[in-house]
């Protein structure tokens, strides 16, 4: 058998893609690395801080409607993780731009403006819920607000918010769509086939790892050979930004190049911000794979609210001022909860409900 081919009757090597030699992978964090802090005014930074203090409350209280018994099936919290949604959703144009997330949702409902009321409710399975009372804490979902979920497949939130941001484009309505997922999911096949067409077809979309060091439970250097998430869109020639997810003006920042980027139709880009979970994977999860030590450095060094409210008293901002937001903030969440309880379960006419698109 002949197994090499002659000269003449081989392909011609396939012609490199325009713009190859003009490909920086670095670029962007370059510009990033020129820039790194947002100068927020007195009034953002304050924004930032209230918002970081409602979803720490809130995931809070929800631990504890957990523990009595009011949610029910898995609960991922968002402790620790608060810049991470705040920094980047706050440079997104609410009713414009989509987002869509795994079922470590709740943060990014409350980052993105929703009624923590309703959220509250969504979690403790009632009919004032946002989704019914059907969804819970993984399933969250708002046509209204353009939040696209709360999905329970890991890694299935990354080719449809290619498919958001596809429908962005082809609707030409100006909306870039923003794609979070875990540093577990990011071993995922389908994020890569997403990574392809997002690139080949320069969708609007910011690819957004929350590396929070331990996926469900192993260390990101046990599960994963390539640990710098951010080079993993090297491949499909997406720009990649490595960002400290525990600092809100950073993260704005670099929200800020990343944007940017993506809305002049460069197509899309890969965050990856290096954060930190201090609950576990879930409710049920101990998390005997981690020191209480290094939880405790975490807390005390690097919390993102702390980092901030440190920032506003140099700044000169009153701490009864930060009191009292703090004080508001605990009667919002306490009277989201109470709102949660006093609500009705769906009625069991709904079990008939949302399961075909058709009138009922």
């Amino acid at each position: 058998m002949q197994l090499a081919k002659s000269a003449s009757s081989r392909k011609a090597p396939a012609k490199a893609a325009v713009g190859d030699e003009n490909f920086a992978l670095r670029s962007l964090q370059d510009a990033f690395e020129a820039d790194k802090r947002y100068a927020a005014s007195d009034d953002e930074l304050l924004r930032f801080y209230e918002q970081m203090v409602l979803i720490r409350r809130f995931e809070e209280k929800a631990g504890q409607l957990y523990g009595l018994g009011l949610i029910g099936g898995f609960c991922h919290l968002y402790i620790g993780q608060e810049a991470v949604a705040v920094g980047l959703q706050s440079a997104l144009a609410p009713g414009k731009d989509s987002v869509i997330t795994g079922y470590r949702d709740h943060g990014h409902m409350l980052a993105y403006g929703i009624d923590p009321k309703v959220i509250m409710a969504e979690l403790t399975g009632r009919g004032a819920g946002i989704s019914r009372g059907k969804g819970g804490s993984m399933h969250m979902f708002s046509t209204e607000h353009k939040f696209y979920g709360g999905h329970g497949i890991v890694g299935a939130q990354v080719p449809l918010g290619a498919g958001l941001a596809f429908a962005h484009k082809y609707n030409e309505d100006g909306g870039v769509c923003m794609a979070y997922f875990g540093d577990g999911a990011a071993n995922q096949g389908q994020v890569y086939e997403a990574f392809n067409m997002a690139a080949l077809w320069q969708l609007p979309v910011v690819f957004v790892v929350e590396n929070n060091g331990y996926a469900m439970g192993t260390a990101v250097t046990r599960g994963s050979a390539e640990t710098h998430f951010y080079r993993r869109g090297t491949a499909f020639r997406i720009p990649g930004m490595s960002v400290n997810g525990m600092d809100v003006l950073e993260v704005r920042a670099a929200a800020n190049v990343a944007l940017d980027y993506v809305r002049a139709g460069n197509g899309p880009v890969l965050m990856e911000l290096q954060t930190y979970r201090y609950r576990g994977h879930s409710m049920s999860d101990p998390a005997k794979y981690r020191t209480r030590e290094e939880v405790q450095e975490m807390r005390e060094k690097h919390d993102p609210i702390d980092a901030a409210k440190a920032e506003l008293a140099a700044r000169g901002v009153a701490e009864d001022k930060l009191k009292d937001i703090d004080k508001r903030i605990r009667a919002i969440v306490a009277e989201s909860a109470d709102f949660a309880e006093n609500s009705p379960e769906p009625g069991m006419h709904d079990l008939y409900t949302d399961v075909l698109v058709e009138s009922y």
